[in-house]
């Protein structure tokens, strides 16, 4: 074949010429049918987060590490705001658990203002977004410092203090990931978010 094109200039510039569009428009049905099986697929997916028992377990992580961020910022916050004022430990520990639901549907409220949704609406979508995953978080969170011999007479500077708190948010995250995986699930807590995420 490299022979024959090469005896037939013309014949060959017109066989490549016509072999390149043939192949380009054959890329762009390939890339075109892609891009469409990826957009249905993703919008059978999306469709899947809202069905019982097809939620995946990352998925519910990653809806439960969001929710954990903002605690922790809020509980770090609270404790260094409490102990810098001379607080006791019962106000310390309220200050805390208000900012990390502060924080916490702080970070969510980012993302969907984003998405160009008005406050009102998103500040609704972050109270049914966040509102049981960061109670139970912080009550497993703040329940086992409270009860962890010690823990809540640790000063900031003592890094046994910040080992405690560190099994307490892990603990946390591994029994608040089911919460979310069963509510995402249901439709609910998280699965409202997704629709401002496209």
């Amino acid at each position: 074949m490299q022979h024959d094109a090469h005896s037939h200039p013309d014949h060959g510039t017109r066989t490549g010429h016509t072999g390149h569009t043939e192949g380009h428009e054959s890329h762009q049905e390939q890339h075109g049918g892609g891009h469409q099986a990826h957009h249905g697929g993703h919008h059978e997916q999306h469709g899947g987060h809202h069905a019982s028992g097809k939620v995946s377990w990352s998925m519910a992580a990653r809806a439960t590490l969001h929710c954990l961020t903002g605690c922790a910022i809020g509980e770090v916050l609270g404790m260094v705001i409490g102990t810098a004022l001379g607080w006791g430990n019962t106000q310390t520990m309220i200050l805390a658990i208000v900012l990390a639901f502060f924080f916490g549907y702080a970070l969510t409220l980012r993302g969907i203002l984003a998405a160009g949704v008005d406050f009102k609406t998103a500040f609704k979508v972050a109270l049914a977004a966040d509102t049981l995953s960061i109670a139970v978080m912080e009550i497993i969170d703040n329940g086992i410092i409270a009860l962890w011999p010690g823990a809540m007479d640790a000063h900031l500077s003592e890094p046994f203090f910040w080992i405690v708190l560190a099994i307490a948010l892990a603990a946390a995250f591994v029994i608040t990931t089911p919460v979310n995986k069963w509510m995402i699930g249901r439709g609910k807590g998280h699965a409202v978010v997704h629709q401002y995420h496209h």
